[in-house]
């Protein structure tokens, strides 16, 4: 029911009860206010009716009662008067007493709507036992717009979602003060601490009883946090404790991730965090006595002797911090503030500290105390410490406490108390109270929030399964394959279990949210001293099977997570290759067997036309096809992948690495690679627990050149009498590679990341010696412009030279290597980890070489680096990245390699290794 109407409209009339409230009243003393007027107005408060009409006479100890024989509503503007009426409460033929409730009642009714800022009733004409009555009201003004001064646009847009400010608002004391409040609030929040705000109104012109506000904000400086100093910590370092505040931080300049801003509610939880850590340490009676907040004032150099300067002291008056020596006492003004910086003093009693001493179960029969003693893992002595025992008894995230044992086994409803029973001296005793409930079964799993994707590719993931026992374990393992597909938002993907108590059931829901998984590269990249253009899109949750339905192409059908990519690469006459890849993930549906097929054709000439007669190209035709499938022993998180590769050469007057310029030659392949991979995310490993992923592949050709099959491949003829042509009719060469990596959870989202890699290329007869083909090459970014067209392995070592790091023994050009190291370590800290921005800040130092035999391989003879980079994950784009190196070794007879370099990178892991 709408309050506006469209012709308003104020009467003088004669006053008989009034309500009155302006706005610099609050609602709640208004309405008190209202419904006493009625019962406390002297008889010289009301009117005397016009001539003709009968006198109104009050009296309270005697109320008497009238029918209302007409009700007006005059004032009320835009509203509608018979809402109004609605609300007042009042109805022509109603009887009401006079003096009495109902007049209150309805002034009452009318003030709560927070609409007017007077309200009046005036009886305009009594005879006999019939009234009529007035409503006279005076209608608040409206807003009917506002501006900001002093803010940036961005500032504007972030400050409008907190105000509470739009078109047609009725304007009260409140809404201006809290307009205020929140303002000041919003930006205090973000370190200005001497921010001002006035807030103005000014009627409109335009438009009647409305007005606009003016927010003014002079924002000031920031405050950083000088210092922070604690007092009457004798047992925990000062360093410890400032560690543990997460975001309050000193500033410093080696600092650059922290904020060093004072934000008053984080302050107080650093403050709990401070008790928590000395909880930690057993000190449960530590307490904070008292802490100051204060601006540090500056001293000038020259006011104190160069050989006392050291020794000035400070001390504090008022709140504000001096500095002195002795008893001069140099009182600085706010000019003299430092850098617009504050301090923190914060005392402590620290309390005696606490040790564990007998710890008993009460109420386990499924394990002994035996078996739960050792799950806890804390003995009579330990320190005490809360927060541990805590972790040892429920959601431990590596899942190793003693909930985690029950749940495990289907026991959801159990629960389990810790109970102080006994204090002697420094010693307590711990007495666990356990309940285990019944043994609960999976009723029925639901998903929700999947738009794209097919029910059926999720719950394929899901490890939780209707008639199964619940275990905790699976739906953290089923979170854990549904954030690895890549097609959901991991920062908001939930589990909710619905338990049924009365029947020992549980259902399982799954919350996802849908995010964008293809990409499109549109790049250019140099080699062979050339621009080379790329293009490609990858359509990460593919659908194969609706590739015909009609209205599945929106703008490819998907759904069914399958991969399909396509990708060309151009200089124009000089290089044209185009590739396109295909992967089921599982491979009948039933299974996760893969099976991946990759076609792909690259072209180099030498630039110069067909009819030239000095024309010359090399042809590659090349498919490779995977078999992959998901092992249960050791673990479920292993993986193996079976794969033949062929690659067809042609050469026509073409020179490269064979040792011929016209033939053609053949690369027949088997590959085997067995993983492990326990990534908690495919994008930012490590943000929620500890996690690895390894990887060890044997790449092999047939050997040809042995008895059983060389005179199926060679001619009947010596090696040493063989053309090229002939030598490389069929490769022959095996290849060896294993990786590791580990992302370490450190603090909060802090990751360190740990990599080390070796390779090895062999060869199976000493006459055909070691191919030219599939050859590492270490250095620089680990990109080229060009599709490797010898089966190369380009890694990336910043610092370096792209490609140069090799252990020359004589001047030469870099021919590739046969056996390669490299280490790396990354210290990742996130900056944004929405999905459709995810950016994170790097730290590296890394270490690699390569050499030209296994013989020569020395895996700690290495070339070292460190620097520092950005990676920007883009859903349409992949991973992009920025890094600088700095190297701290030479390569021999590499004289001309800077000692610092700038490398762009994409993909995840610079290079295979």
């Amino acid at each position: 029911m709408s309050l506006l109407k469209t012709s308003p409209r104020l009467s003088d009339t004669p006053l008989l009860f009034q309500g009155e409230g302006k706005g610099v009243r609050s609602m709640k003393k208004t309405t008190l206010l209202a419904s006493l007027f009625c019962f406390l107005f002297s008889a010289s408060a009301f009117s005397q009716l016009i001539s003709g009409q009968d006198s109104l006479t009050l009296d309270y100890s005697n109320p008497k009662e009238y029918e209302i024989g007409g009700i007006t509503i005059t004032g009320a503007g835009s509203l509608d008067n018979s809402v109004l009426l609605s609300i007042a409460g009042l109805y022509v033929g109603d009887k009401i007493k006079i003096p009495g409730e109902s007049i209150s009642s309805a002034i009452k009714n009318l003030w709560k709507e927070g609409f007017f800022e007077d309200v009046k009733v005036v009886a305009t004409r009594v005879m006999g036992k019939t009234i009529t009555l007035e409503i006279q009201v005076k209608e608040r003004p409206r807003l009917s717009k506002f501006s900001f001064n002093g803010l940036k646009k961005g500032e504007i847009d972030d400050l409008k979602k907190k105000l509470d400010l739009n078109r047609g608002k009725v304007v009260t004391q409140n809404v201006l003060v809290n307009t205020k409040n929140r303002t000041l609030e919003h930006f205090r929040d973000k370190g200005y601490k001497n921010c001002t705000v006035i807030v103005s109104q000014e009627k409109d012109k335009e438009l009647a009883n409305s007005v606009v506000l003016y927010i003014s904000v002079n924002k000031g400086s920031k405050v950083k946090i000088g210092d922070v100093n604690f007092f009457g910590n004798e047992n925990v370092s000062s360093g410890t404790l400032r560690r543990a505040m997460k975001d309050t931080k000193q500033k410093r300049w080696y600092a650059i991730f922290n904020s060093h801003t004072l934000l008053e509610t984080k302050y107080e939880d650093d403050k709990q965090k401070v008790i928590d850590k000395y909880l930690s340490k057993g000190f449960r009676d530590a307490k904070i006595t008292s802490d100051t907040i204060y601006p540090v004032y500056s001293i000038e150099e020259t006011e104190l002797p160069d050989f006392v300067a050291p020794l000035y002291g400070k001390v504090i008056e008022n709140g504000i911090a001096f500095y002195s020596l002795g008893h001069l006492i140099k009182k600085r003004s706010e000019g003299d503030l430092k850098n617009n910086r504050i301090a923190i003093d914060i005392h402590v009693s620290e309390g005696k500290k606490y040790y564990f001493r007998n710890i008993t179960w009460v109420g386990n029969s499924k394990y002994s105390t035996r078996e739960l003693d050792k799950a806890l893992g804390i003995k009579k002595g330990d320190v005490f410490n809360q927060s541990l025992l805590d972790s040892r008894l429920t959601m431990n995230a590596n899942a190793t406490d003693v909930s985690s044992l029950y749940m495990d086994d289907g026991y959801l409803f159990f629960q389990v108390t810790p109970v102080e029973i006994l204090v002697v001296g420094d010693s307590i005793d711990i007495e666990i109270r356990i309940y285990e409930g019944k043994q609960a079964t999976i009723n029925k799993v639901t998903v929700k929030g999947n738009t794209k994707t097919n029910d059926h590719v999720i719950m394929r993931e899901i490890r939780t399964r209707p008639g199964q026992l619940f275990r905790r374990s699976d739906v953290i393992r089923s979170q854990r394959e549904l954030s690895v597909l890549g097609y959901f938002d991991t920062e908001k993907m939930g589990v909710t279990p619905i338990p049924h108590p009365e029947n020992g059931t549980v259902d399982i829901e799954y919350q996802v949210e849908e995010k964008s998984s293809d990409q499109l590269e549109l790049s250019g990249g140099f080699g062979a001293n050339r621009v080379v253009g790329s293009m490609g899109v990858a359509f990460n949750n593919f659908s194969a099977k609706n590739f015909f339905r009609k209205g599945a192409w929106q703008p490819l059908p998907s759904g069914d997570g399958q991969r399909l990519s396509v990708r060309g690469q151009s200089n124009g006459r000089y290089y044209q290759s185009l590739n396109m890849s295909f992967t089921e993930p599982w491979l009948g549906g039933k299974k996760p067997n893969s099976l991946s097929i990759t076609p792909y054709v690259n072209r180099i000439t030498n630039g110069r036309t067909k009819s030239d007669p000095q024309f010359g190209d090399l042809n590659i035709w090349g498919m490779d096809v995977g078999l992959g499938r998901r092992k249960k022993v050791p673990d479920d998180f292993f993986s193996e992948l079976f794969e033949i590769n062929y690659r067809y050469y042609v050469l026509k007057n073409y020179r490269s690495v064979f040792s011929f310029t016209n033939g053609f030659a053949n690369d027949l392949n088997f590959k085997y690679s067995l993983s492990r991979n326990a990534l908690d995310d495919n994008i930012y490993p490590g943000k929620n627990y500890t996690c690895s992923k390894l990887t060890f592949s044997a790449q092999s050709t047939l050997p040809v050149s042995g008895k059983l099959l060389k005179k199926y491949f060679f001619p009947d003829t010596a090696f040493s009498e063989m053309s090229a042509q002939q030598k490389y009719h069929w490769l022959e060469y095996y290849k060896l590679k294993i990786t590791s990596e580990w992302f370490i959870k450190l603090t909060g989202k802090l990751v360190l990341m740990n990599r080390f890699g070796y390779g090895f290329l062999g060869f199976y007869n000493k006459e055909l010696g070691l191919t030219p083909f599939e050859r590492f090459y270490l250095g620089g970014s680990g990109l080229t412009g060009y599709n490797p067209l010898d089966g190369r392995e380009i890694i990336a070592l910043r610092g370096y030279d792209d490609g140069e790091v090799y252990n020359f023994s004589k001047p030469q050009n870099n021919p590739g290597a046969s056996s390669i190291a490299k280490y790396t370590a990354e210290l990742r800290y996130p900056l944004s980890l929405n999905p459709q921005a995810t950016i994170f800040g790097l730290v590296f130092a890394e270490a690699g070489n390569s050499w030209g035999s296994i013989r020569d391989f020395k895996p700690f003879d290495v070339r070292r680096s460190a620097g520092v980079g950005i990676r920007f994950f883009l859903p349409m784009f992949g991973m992009l990245g920025f890094d600088y190196g700095w190297r701290f070794d030479d390569v021999p007879f590499r004289t001309g390699m800077q000692k610092s370099q700038f490398h762009f990178t994409i993909g995840y892991n610079l290079g295979e290794l």
